[in-house]
């Protein structure tokens, strides 16, 4: 498939599709006379950046997490890096539950706390 169709399939640009082949996240796709003909791996391998970038990634980690062996993704490199990725927002995930914790207790004590509207706050006057 043409260029084109991979943009349409993928939702990227083909200036975008060209960069990511340009910086070896892609491999470069065989030539029919003056165009580049894409394949489903090219596909799928433009997915995966897709989604990788709306997690935060960065190209540079693309870099080391897509690995060819013999023109082909090692999706082994592609398991592991995803697996990281779902360790690191899990953390992320209990981090933030202890915080939200922790501004709920700051709500409570403040509900405990006399009301004084007639008075400037300590500290302010």
């Amino acid at each position: 498939m043409y260029i084109g169709e991979v943009a349409k399939k993928t939702g990227l640009s083909i200036k975008a599709i060209r960069f990511y082949e340009e910086k070896g996240l892609i491999m470069p796709p065989p030539r029919r006379g003056r165009y580049r003909v894409y394949s489903e791996s090219h596909v799928d391998i433009l997915n995966l950046i897709k989604e990788a970038k709306l997690l935060g990634t960065t190209l540079s980690q693309l870099k080391d997490a897509i690995v060819y062996k013999n023109g082909d993704v090692d999706w082994s490199y592609v398991e592991k890096f995803l697996s990281d990725i779902k360790r690191q927002l899990s953390l992320q995930i209990i981090d933030l539950n202890k915080k939200v914790k922790r501004v709920d207790k700051c709500l409570s004590e403040i509900g405990s706390c006399p009301l004084s509207v007639d008075s400037p706050p300590k500290g302010r006057d």
